[in-house]
């Protein structure tokens, strides 16, 4: 990560296909009409926790009048669901040993933690952090230290497990590129804005008449899984 914070065209440049093909975990439709309207209070993440991670994705995706931050789009509601689903609890992972933390990236995840472990040890970690050189907790930086913090996580510069924050942030980036353009259904993408912003059609049934249209806006708006148009 070169620059944080990140310009929003530079963040979300060819993230949206990612994090749409991606293999999040399944939600329910049940109870998700009005959902948005009321305050949400998490499930897995403890008070410090929700903190960090509102301070943090309001930091990977600022409001910089391009369209919703991070945090107005819903992407900490969507990180919380997704510890509470078979994603959080490592199911779609391969989480048997032996765990071989020094091997390339290339090889894939090597820790022995579930998603939801290691974002309670990643947020534990770059906390202990920002209270030994700043004495406040990370959510209560200004945003230039919070930054810093993120930094040094993504490139292993932290003084304690190097490896586990370099994970941690790795997986805190693409768990937010997910929340931001998954479907509403799953707690992010708040009134489908980011679909908006990059003229995303979602999960009409048919637009195959527009796909060899290159370069005409798409003249309908976004639909839900469940049906609801933004």
């Amino acid at each position: 990560m070169s620059e944080i914070p990140l310009k929003r065209r530079d963040f979300l440049r060819g993230a949206a296909g990612v994090a749409l093909a991606s293999g999040i975990g399944a939600a329910s439709t049940a109870s998700n009409a009005g959902a948005q309207s009321r305050p949400y209070s998490p499930a897995y993440f403890t008070a410090a926790e929700w903190a960090f991670i509102n301070a943090a994705v309001e930091r990977l995706i600022p409001d910089d009048g391009n369209g919703p931050g991070g945090v107005d789009a819903g992407v900490p509601v969507f990180l919380d669901k997704q510890m509470q689903l078979p994603y959080g609890h490592g199911a779609y992972w391969y989480m048997q040993g032996p765990f071989h933390p020094d091997t390339p990236p290339t090889l894939g995840y090597q820790l022995r933690q579930t998603p939801r472990e290691l974002y309670r040890a990643g947020i534990a970690l770059i906390d202990r952090a920002a209270m030994h050189a700043h004495k406040q907790p990370f959510a209560q930086l200004d945003a230039a230290r919070r930054d810093a913090l993120l930094t040094q996580a993504d490139q292993g510069h932290l003084p304690e497990d190097s490896l586990l924050a370099a994970a941690f942030f790795a997986l805190l980036l693409r768990n937010t590129r997910e929340g931001y353009f998954a479907d509403p259904l799953y707690g992010g993408n708040r009134d489908m804005a980011a679909w908006k912003m990059v003229g995303f059609p979602g999960a009409r049934a048919d637009f195959t008449d527009f796909i060899d249209q290159q370069g005409r806006k798409y003249p309908y708006g976004p639909v839900s899984i469940d049906g609801s148009q933004g």
